[in-house]
């Protein structure tokens, strides 16, 4: 039985964005790897906040106590979209941030010898920080390959890897570049059985599929809420033990325990009201009834159905186009809507600057997934992205189709 969700159009009415024409086309976003659109139930909540409850937090005076209440609530909310505890939520500037604090309170625990592991597949946020640790600390750093044939991590090579001097294994659940969905969860499970600190990157799996930290089992599981309707939040939801044993650096007077002993400073508030927002938004797609992490499931379910019609749609597209080379693994096996290619020899971004003027807005280049582009031999060009988001309709999809089409022609035309 096909899940129930909203209408496209009627999700659609949410986001004013979607009013934006581009030299008389209507505006698809493309790229909601990249960031998605905002409802405008997120814009109201951060503005009403910022209008009407905006102060600093812990003091005696109603707005400041009216702020610490929508902080914890929002707590509550990120807990309910992601499957963990509210004392294991803190938030950040961004995943980047929060991840580089956490690897350098790891770090002061490393010696020389000993080992990270990291995968070939995720983005760099998840590769740069255990790169510096391993050059700070003498550290060895080691690499779960992708297997070029599958678009995967190389089945057993986790396993193969650990060792007894293996301390820190960051793996991610979806890929940003590729679509490719990893199952973490047993990884997760050999990793922390091997004693190892173990670090989820769900940037990119939580727009698509609903979260369950607490059977990932991951000590820290991270992800951005504007890639999935909100603000240019971070968000961690890590084990409160494993949270409580870190290191942290934190200024004297700042709170030692989880989860604000991960916040340095001062938060977006507006920010992480708005997070919490666009939680609810996603809540609010499903059919009334039931609890919010049911109704989470039920819109998250329904949506990725969805996702999967309009990734079959633009695979079969691009892959009929001769001159367009199609990455990632195939429709119906695990993966997010979202494609990377590339058309013949042109330079990405030529591909994406020509779509631009038939109102289809895309993203070029590695998306930080770096090493992914090395090993697919396309650093100089890059790739095109497309990814589906709640938003996105099959008329959207063959607009870009038939635009990379015209790109394609127009090429042929000029090397004549």
């Amino acid at each position: 039985m096909t899940p129930r969700v909203a209408s496209v159009e009627a999700i659609r009415a949410h986001f004013p964005a979607l009013a934006r024409t581009e030299q008389g086309h209507p505006v698809a976003y493309l790229d909601g790897p990249g960031g998605t659109q905002v409802p405008r139930q997120v814009a109201e909540a951060m503005t009403d906040y910022l209008l009407h409850h905006n102060a600093n937090t812990h003091w005696v005076y109603p707005t400041s106590a009216e702020t610490d209440a929508m902080l914890a609530a929002a707590r509550i909310t990120l807990a309910d979209f992601l499957g963990g505890a509210p004392d294991g939520i803190a938030f950040g500037a961004n995943m980047t941030t929060l991840l580089f604090h956490v690897a350098r309170a790891v770090g002061r625990t490393l010696r020389p010898g000993d080992e990270i592991v990291v995968t070939e597949l995720d983005h760099h946020a998840n590769v740069a920080p255990w790169q510096a640790l391993a050059a700070e600390r003498g550290a060895v750093l080691k690499w779960i390959p992708l297997d070029l044939a599958t678009y995967r991590l190389e089945v057993g090579a986790l396993e193969r890897l650990l060792s007894p001097r293996t301390r820190v294994v960051a793996i991610g659940a979806a890929s940003n570049i590729l679509g490719t969905v990893t199952d973490v969860a047993p990884l997760v499970a050999a990793a922390r059985a091997a004693g190892a600190f173990t670090v989820v990157d769900a940037v990119h799996y939580a727009p698509h599929a609903l979260v369950d930290a607490a059977a990932i089992g991951a000590d820290v599981l991270l992800c951005s809420a504007y890639k999935f309707y909100g603000p240019h939040v971070g968000v961690l939801c890590g084990r409160r033990d494993a949270l409580a044993a870190l290191d942290l650096p934190r200024l004297e007077p700042a709170p030692a325990e989880p989860p604000e002993s991960l916040e340095t400073g001062t938060q977006n508030h507006e920010g992480i009201v708005g997070a919490a927002a666009a939680v609810e938004f996603l809540a609010s797609l499903a059919p009334e009834g039931g609890t919010r992490r049911e109704r989470l499931a039920a819109a998250m379910a329904a949506l990725h159905h969805r996702g999967d019609a309009l990734l079959a749609q633009l695979w079969a597209g691009l892959t009929a186009i001769p001159e367009v080379t199609v990455h990632g693994p195939p429709p119906g096996t695990p993966r997010t809507p979202t494609v990377s290619f590339r058309v013949g020899g042109v330079p990405s971004e030529a591909v994406a600057r020509a779509l631009v003027p038939l109102g289809l807005y895309c993203s070029n280049g590695d998306f930080y997934a770096s090493t992914v582009a090395r090993r697919l031999g396309v650093e100089a060009e890059g790739l095109v992205r497309v990814g589906c988001s709640c938003y996105t309709t099959a008329d959207e999809v063959d607009r870009l189709v038939e635009g990379v089409r015209q790109v394609v022609r127009q090429t042929a035309r000029g090397g004549r």
